[in-house]
Order: structure tokens, then sequence, then C-alpha cells
């Protein structure tokens, strides 16, 4: 005569088991809308160097607008190619501050102004910026000494630049006879754009050939989102390892801070 044996199981190891399955499935679900949510409309970005003050410093803590500008491959955590060019396209405004992959790598998170539209004539002469043959025009606002990266002082000056049709922001500028204050004039191919840092002397931008180590014309693929606002910003020297800088060394008049 046999037995059927049915092995008991303890309430306590059942209930266990249950909680950390519903745990998982927490941070699964989590995870996917996080995901969802970083492709479809918002992704932060770190800003690492000083090319675009006065308007976003190294520290700053931004907030992209994926949707904005369309979708394309590079919407998606590590760009794969999935399909090519934009969908549910839109095209990006003059003065938009965008977020897009280094054309000559197609990784690389870059932050620059979107100074040329395809078409656009963009050149710099002795410094000043022309547009399509015209000088666009800018106000001096004064001259500050500002203490250098690299160490020592020198003289910056801010001004406030007006875009054709009407986009205005401010810029730095080190002065006279720096190397891209005279460049040829730049043709934007079509489906491409070209980007300037509002640091003008101390960007490396449009203005510098890909071929070079620099961003050359960037295609409507590679963009990523536009710029909307500062979140939070620190200075240099803050970690996540060291809470005390978290607040010793934070930029509160930056939080919430909205770009133009």
């Amino acid at each position: 005569m046999s037995e059927n044996v049915q092995a008991a199981h303890s309430p306590e190891k059942s209930g266990a088991v249950n909680e950390i399955v519903e745990i998982v499935k927490t941070v699964v679900y989590a995870l996917a809308i996080a995901l969802f949510l970083r492709v479809l409309f918002f992704q932060p970005f770190t800003i690492p160097s000083a090319s675009m003050q006065p308007n976003l410093y190294e520290g700053d803590y931004i907030i992209v607008s994926k949707y904005s500008y369309g979708y394309s491959r590079h919407s998606i955590p590590f760009s794969p190619p999935v399909f090519e060019g934009r969908i549910m396209a839109s095209a990006p405004q003059r003065g938009d501050v965008v977020v897009f992959k280094l054309p000559r790598d197609g990784h690389t998170d870059y932050v620059k102004r979107l100074v040329g539209l395809p078409g656009d004539r963009v050149q710099m002469r002795d410094g000043l910026l022309y547009l399509n043959g015209e000088q666009v025009r800018r106000e001096n606002l004064g001259t500050t000494r500002q203490v250098s990266e690299y160490g020592g002082e020198r003289d910056v000056t801010r001004y406030r630049e007006v875009l054709p049709g009407g986009r205005a922001f401010l810029t730095e500028d080190f002065g006279p006879e720096h190397d891209l204050d005279d460049t040829e004039v730049y043709v934007v191919p079509e489906g491409h754009y070209f980007m300037m840092g509002d640091n003008r002397d101390n960007s490396m931008d449009s203005r510098v050939s890909a071929a070079v180590g620099g961003v050359g014309f960037v295609p409507a693929e590679n963009l990523v989102g536009k710029a909307q606002i500062v979140l939070l910003s620190w200075r240099a020297g803050a970690s996540i390892f060291k809470p005390w800088t978290w607040v010793m060394d934070a930029r509160p008049s930056r939080f919430f801070h909205s770009l133009k």
C-alpha cells in the first residue's frame, strides 16, 4: 500500500517569498515607467564644462524635453540602430539650447545653442557673429575679472545678443584675436544645424570641423532634445560621496532656472 506524501510549506517562508516577488515586480515596474518617461518625454543631463556660460554653468543639472523635435534612434538609451531619421519630427528654432549626440562618434552628449539653420551662411569676423551676411546685433553689458579654470584671472565681457527672429540671450567673450574669432563662411547643409557655445572663446563647436576633433555640422537625426530648465546646480567640488557638499556647494539661485 502506497501513500502520497505532500510536503508541508511553512507559512512564514511562503510569505517571505511572496514579499520578495512583490518587491521585484515593483522595481521592474518602476524601471519600466522611468525608461518610458526618459525615452518619450524628459531626460536629465549634467553640464560638464563652462562652454555655455553665462547661461549654463559647470555643475548645472538640466532637464531636456525629448518630444520637442520628435524622436530618432538617439532618443533611446545607447542609440540602437532600430530606425533612421526622425519620427514625429518638429524643426528646432534658431536660438534653442540643444542637447545632441556628437556627430563624429554618435554617443557623446553635447549641449550648445543652435545658431545656424539649413541653408544659413555663418561666419565670425573680429569676434562678431554674422548670419547670411548681416552682423548679429549685440549690446555690451560690461567687462569683469574672472578666475580662469586654468588658473589666474582674465577679463570677460558679457553681451546681450539678439538673433534674427528676436531670440535674445547672454554671451561671454575673452576679447579679440582668439582662435575662432575669424572664420571662413560656413554654409549649413540641408538636414543639418550649426551649433555654438555661449562662451564664445571657450567652446569647441560647429566652428571646428569634426575631422580635427570639433563638432562640425550636426545632422537632424543627432538631436536629442531641447534644454528647458536648470533643475539643480552645484559648484565644482561637490560630490555624491561627500554629503556636506550637497548643501555647502549648492547654487540655490539657479534652482528651477528657466532657459532662454
